[in-house]
């Protein structure tokens, strides 16, 4: 049995920066919708940025399916 070690660690690699990207997004939609300090709402940029990261989230979720399905 043979191991193709350097395989392995670019799958690795990948799989921890995309991870980290994943969760750095979500991260940034959750606070991006968050209601400011002082108690008001969370202001048009930032609520459409957050949609944004969301929306990066969805479409990142959606290509991983599409790789493991096809």
């Amino acid at each position: 049995m043979h191991i193709d070690w350097a395989a392995l660690g670019q799958v690795f690699g990948v799989s921890l920066v995309m991870t980290v990207g994943l969760v750095g997004a979500f991260t940034l939609g959750i606070v991006g919708t968050s209601p400011s300090r002082d108690g008001g709402s969370a202001s048009a940029g930032a609520r459409v940025g957050a949609y944004a990261a969301f929306a990066l989230c969805a479409a990142a979720v959606g290509y991983g399916i599409y790789l493991i399905v096809a």
